[in-house]
């Protein structure tokens, strides 16, 4: 018997498994990748009497791995809040999913495990960009401003780390960050203690200060619409710094593209976070596009589609009467 972890290679994804795995201790093939990399169940060559934990991937991107896999036999666990689409109804699927905007995966861990590695899941949601969430969460922990302050910088190095075109963008392959992680229950050992904290905190600092040098090519008060060269750096920053600008403007959608090695665009975007919706449905407008309410985006953009991008993100995001 194999068990398998698929998981999101971003913050919401390594802070899901670990919490998990330190409540469930169990020794698995990890599956996983950059942030977008979530069609991972077509990698995973599960028999029957085998056990898949899926975290923080949308059902929806999966389904037809996971059809198979369930007839042979595999038994699924899901956890994510991304739209899953329509669920397989089957008695080796188990379930946990919510979609709300203000909800994400390792919060739905969480909960399942009776809180009882919190500190991670409110990190988890400070990468997350879901502010308000996290200290929501960690009212029960009694945290100083000054520890909040350093989950959310933490929750944001790790989501950091996740986004590239490829790996090889990345500090570190996720599942080499997750085994970094597993060996602390506590995040705030884990800042003191381990150096890839200290290497994702010196990068993001670097990669954000070029990010912030970047003009908008176009902005109104309903929105503002970034273009990123291609460069390691701008693939690295391009969604948290999606993330600080829409708490910086918060009545504003924001959108940054990415330009890749392959020749296309790559799309991340915020819905205002006074009115958290839409995003997914603005980026499901464009093939390969997907996400949540909030926050969104399109793998693949050709840049002779950037004019049909910038008209549909205005029109998702008009003009305030």
């Amino acid at each position: 018997m194999t068990y398998y972890d698929a998981f999101n290679g971003d913050a919401d994804g390594l802070c899901a498994l670990h919490q998990l795995r330190l409540a469930e201790p169990r020794e698995t093939v990890l599956v996983t990748g950059v942030k977008r990399d979530i069609a991972l169940l077509k990698r995973i060559d599960a028999q029957a009497g085998d056990h898949i934990t899926a975290l923080d991937i949308a059902v929806e991107k999966n389904a037809a791995a996971l059809t198979v896999l369930l007839q042979r036999g595999v038994q699924v666990r899901w956890f994510d809040h991304h739209d899953p689409g329509e669920l397989p109804r089957h008695p080796n699927f188990h379930a946990t999913i919510d979609t709300a905007a203000e909800v994400c995966t390792s919060l739905l861990v969480d909960g399942e495990i009776g809180g009882r590695y919190r500190a991670w899941a409110v990190a988890a949601a400070f990468g997350d960009n879901l502010h308000a969430t996290a200290r929501r969460a960690a009212e029960p922990l009694g945290l100083s401003d000054e520890a909040l302050q350093a989950l959310r910088e933490l929750g944001e190095c790790l989501n950091y780390n996740g986004y590239g075109d490829s790996l090889e963008d990345l500090h570190f392959h996720p599942a080499d960050l997750y085994r970094s992680l597993s060996p602390y229950p506590d995040p705030f050992a884990f800042m003191r203690e381990a150096r890839e904290f200290r290497i994702l905190r010196a990068g993001y600092a670097a990669d954000m200060a070029q990010a912030r040098a970047v003009t908008a090519s176009e902005i109104r008060p309903s929105g503002a619409i970034f273009l990123l060269p291609d460069a390691p750096w701008a693939r690295r920053a391009s969604g948290v710094y999606a993330n600080e600008l829409a708490i910086a403007h918060p009545q504003r959608a924001h959108a940054l593209l990415s330009l890749s090695p392959k020749g296309h665009y790559v799309v991340s975007v915020r819905a205002p976070l006074n009115d958290r919706a839409r995003a997914d449905e603005l980026c499901r407008r464009f093939t390969t596009g997907g996400g949540r309410k909030a926050a969104a985006g399109i793998n693949i953009l050709p840049e002779a589609r950037i004019p049909d991008f910038v008209a549909a993100f205005f029109e998702t995001y008009p003009q305030p009467a």
